[in-house]
């Protein structure tokens, strides 16, 4: 873990606010993790996404801001970086921004194919490799299932050759759910992506359950309901029995609700803005809530 100078260093202290720059070097050395079921790797529950927020590839005006933002992320003990060929050039502009950052083995690179056919969807994981500029995809996930039957058989062949190490498969819609756990029972998948916060709990039913049994890590998108749960609370302050768990906002809230079921591995908010990169980061530390405190979360955002 990085100490306060080398904190600094990668940061750059004079672009930041004093508050965030305090409260940066008091970040502990530690965060909390869960492990990866197929080959028990630890990854941290906070990741990043990159749909709308990477997005920028031809306004330099957002570079600078957002190069800001991956080294709150990686100083901020951030592993997971989530993209795809549908979020325009969020990948290339991710993959121009990592290269100006020092190497690291910290960063996990997870990205999908979203098009038809074999040929195309080999050459899909390459690309975002190429775009991401890292050596291996860490993870390729087949996209809302498109084409899935066909990319499976490839994915598979390339994980067994060592050229990605993770195989997963996404989906964005519900109405997708049927088919999602018909293939989740199917094929030895390492992970799924789906929505889930405190307005969209249906694949508490179904889907983790069958994740967990079937131990496949779950990676979580719009744990914000695309801000819809930040117009619920907006002018409210944070319950107090939030505090006991180390909520300071109601990111951390919504957030360490996410990765505190026990069948969620990964959540990855997406964010253009370093404050708002720093707020979510903090939904790593301290610890998570327990079941009962679960509950009183759920409780509560029904009087909203």
């Amino acid at each position: 873990m990085i100490n306060r100078r080398q904190l600094l260093q990668l940061v750059g202290a004079s672009a930041l606010t004093p508050a965030i720059t305090g409260k940066l070097m008091a970040q502990p050395t530690t965060y909390i993790s869960k492990k990866i079921p197929s080959s028990g790797a630890a990854l941290n529950v906070i990741g990043m996404g990159s749909s709308r927020t990477f997005n920028y590839l031809n306004n330099p005006d957002f570079h600078d801001q957002l190069l800001e933002v991956l080294k709150l992320f990686f100083a901020m003990g951030g592993q997971m970086i989530d993209s795809s060929p549908m979020y325009g050039s969020a990948e290339k502009l991710l993959g121009k921004l990592l290269r100006q950052l020092p190497p690291n083995d910290q960063l996990f690179a997870a990205s999908k194919i979203w098009t038809d056919g074999e040929k195309e969807g080999i050459e899909a994981v390459e690309t975002s490799r190429s775009r991401m500029a890292v050596e291996k995809m860490d993870l390729m996930q087949i996209h809302n299932l498109r084409d899935w039957r066909t990319h499976i058989r490839s994915l598979r062949t390339m994980k067994e050759a060592g050229k990605i190490d993770y195989i997963g498969i996404t989906t964005s819609f519900e109405n997708q759910y049927t088919d999602f756990e018909a293939v989740m029972r199917s094929e030895p998948l390492d992970f799924i992506q789906i929505n889930y916060n405190f307005n969209e709990r249906i694949a508490e039913k179904t889907i983790l359950p069958l994740a967990n049994e079937k131990g496949i890590a779950v990676i979580v998108n719009r744990p914000f309901q695309r801000g819809r749960l930040f117009a619920m609370t907006r002018g409210l302050p944070i319950p107090e029995f939030a505090q006991q768990f180390g909520c300071t906002s109601w990111a951390q809230f919504f957030l360490k609700f996410v990765v505190s079921n026990p069948f969620v591995n990964c959540a990855i908010p997406a964010t253009s803005k370093p404050k708002h990169m720093q707020d979510n980061m903090l939904a790593q530390t301290g610890r998570l809530p327990t079941p009962a405190e679960r509950e009183q979360m759920i409780s509560f955002m029904k009087t909203l």
